[in-house]
């Protein structure tokens, strides 16, 4: 059993080292995680540009059915 935890370990530290990082270990100091940074940037605005999206479909929608729900029923 211990063996087989052994040999997993090994294999997911052989995988580690394959994969490409987001971040350049020859700098120093926040350029060495600009790529990172970056792209963290872009993943907040796109959320943000979402929320706001859903936002103001919701908020359109509800206008809409208010406007045919009250219309209809006379109120």
């Amino acid at each position: 059993m211990l063996g087989k935890v052994g040999k997993f370990i090994g294999e997911v530290n052989t995988e580690l080292h394959k994969a490409t990082w987001p971040w350049d270990p020859k700098e120093k100091g926040f350029k060495k995680y600009k790529q990172l940074i970056d792209s963290t940037v872009v993943v907040l605005i796109a959320t943000v540009l979402l929320g706001a999206y859903v936002a103001f479909s919701d908020f359109v929608m509800v206008q809409v059915m208010r406007a045919l729900t009250v219309g209809l029923g006379g109120h």
